[in-house]
């Protein structure tokens, strides 16, 4: 049976991976209507304004095919997290419960609501987790040019 920490957990991964997957439907649409209106581009007489056209729809293309595959990378790296493993540290797949607000280092997702309180959802990798890697609970730190405390770690 699950812990109240283990269920809150599971919950914003949750939160984070319908977050990821709109990213990704949001891209894939982008695409599909990149690719379709270069398709639908009818040469005419003027055919700079053709080329030039076809060659903004592939750039659009371009652009949101690599944050597809960023998008999928980092569903990829939450999936394989186990939002149920309980954490005394802080590292990838750690809640901190703060005094203002809560970190879940899982993706970089941003700031996002859940039960009253601020979670901000970052990456393994944003200058937050790295500040906090050496903190315990109890500690502190500053955040936004506030003085913040550690609550607890899981």
């Amino acid at each position: 049976m699950l812990t109240d920490r283990q269920r809150h957990k599971k919950d914003v991964h949750g939160i984070c991976i319908k977050m990821l997957e709109a990213r990704i439907s949001v891209c894939r649409d982008a695409i599909d209507n990149a690719q379709q209106a270069s398709n639908n581009e009818e040469k005419s007489s003027a055919g700079d304004k053709f080329e030039t056209s076809r060659a903004m729809n592939h750039l659009e293309k371009e652009m949101y095919s690599k944050q597809l595959q960023s998008n999928l990378a980092e569903l990829a790296a939450l999936q394989s997290r186990d939002p149920e493993r309980l954490h005394t540290t802080v590292k990838a797949g750690a809640f901190i419960a703060c005094k203002n607000f809560d970190i879940y280092i899982a993706a970089g997702l941003g700031k996002t609501k859940m039960n009253d309180r601020i979670v901000y959802l970052i990456s393994p990798e944003a200058p937050l987790n790295l500040l906090l890697k050496t903190k315990k609970e109890g500690d502190r730190f500053m955040f936004n040019q506030t003085q913040e405390e550690i609550i607890e770690i899981y």
